[in-house]
């Protein structure tokens, strides 16, 4: 059964809204520079792709397009941090973090400074693409990086409020957002704090606990759905804050169910699930199945079609709750 303080969406499973996970940027950013003119956003010549025109048209003076420089454009965000704003800087996130990794980790992660790196166009649901566009290693990249939070929201609504609260967290930031329109599962009312965990979808004696993060969560909670059918309990969590893990929640909802289920639209290795597992093996060793990118380059195709090929839907996620069930017996 869906917990009843998730507060999640109504009709979530029969006619979701859709939206992009950007677009929550670009709406929550405008709060956040409302709220205090200390914000300013940066991009890379991409302020339409990540949506960063709707704080250009709302504060002209406190945009700056730096164009095609994104190793630039995070220098410039970490003097600007320095003097007192809170840059956001936005790009692809295969060209920020991917191409200015190390003007990031060197200017703001060293110096600690309240710059929140945006990276737009994650996963391989960017589509049509293709492999070059479809960033499958940023999570990686940015929890490596000492003093980050890593933030990956679930829909357009979480990414409003999250946008909201990276402003006013006053340390380095990295923000994954998606170019597609997914489902919108969280409302106004859904609480929202940095680094804890939601559970979505609660049983009261749960086989398996799956963490997911990004938009992947309604691929898991459409999987908790054919599950119960099938008499099998699980518990969802949406895993926004990828660092810092939600201690506390994770072990809880684990140690619970004695088995664990990881989804995200990411390499494996190093990512969410890594995460994940660097947890347990310290403090709850349990089974684990991964589902994510198996050491694959993306390709060109439909986002939904790539989401199956790449074996991260809800027959997928499915077939892993059977599996860490069987080898939990």
């Amino acid at each position: 059964m869906i917990s009843p303080d998730a507060k999640l969406a109504a009709n979530i499973f029969d006619k979701p809204a859709l939206a992009s996970t950007r677009e929550g940027f670009g709406k929550g950013v405008v709060e956040a520079g409302t709220a205090d003119e200390r914000v300013v956003v940066l991009t890379a010549d991409l302020a339409e792709s990540t949506q960063a025109h709707h704080f250009q048209k709302a504060f002209p003076d406190r945009f700056v397009q730096c164009g095609v420089a994104e190793q630039n454009m995070a220098t410039v965000a970490a003097g600007m941090a320095l003097y007192g704003k809170i840059p956001f800087f936005t790009s692809y996130a295969t060209f920020s973090p991917g191409r200015n990794w190390e003007q990031i980790r060197t200017t703001i992660g060293i110096n600690n400074v309240p710059a929140i790196v945006c990276g737009m166009h994650a996963g391989v649901s960017v589509g049509p693409d293709g492999a070059t566009h479809q960033a499958l290693e940023d999570m990686a990249l940015m929890r490596a990086i000492p003093h980050f939070t890593v933030i990956s929201a679930c829909d357009s609504e979480e990414g409003r409020k999250a946008t909201i609260a990276a402003a006013k967290l006053g340390s380095p930031v990295y923000m994954r957002w998606g170019r597609d329109k997914t489902p919108v599962m969280t409302t106004a009312e859904t609480p929202f704090e940095i680094g804890k965990a939601n559970v979505l979808w609660k049983s009261d004696k749960p086989a398996v606990a799956i963490f997911a993060t990004g938009h992947l969560v309604y691929q898991a909670l459409l999987a908790a759905r054919q599950l119960e059918g099938e008499n099998i309990s699980v518990t969802v969590t949406n895993v926004h804050t990828v660092k810092p893990l939600d201690r506390e929640t994770i072990l809880r909802e684990a140690r619970a169910a004695g088995a664990v289920v990881t989804v995200e639209e990411h390499q494996i290795a190093g990512g969410f699930g890594s995460a994940i597992a660097e947890l347990l093996a310290q403090e709850c060793p349990l089974p684990v199945e991964f589902i994510g990118v198996h050491d694959k380059f993306g390709q060109s195709g439909e986002p939904t079609e790539l989401v199956e090929h790449y074996g991260m839907g809800t027959s997928h996620i499915v077939a892993a709750v059977k599996k860490v069930i069987s080898r939990k017996n």
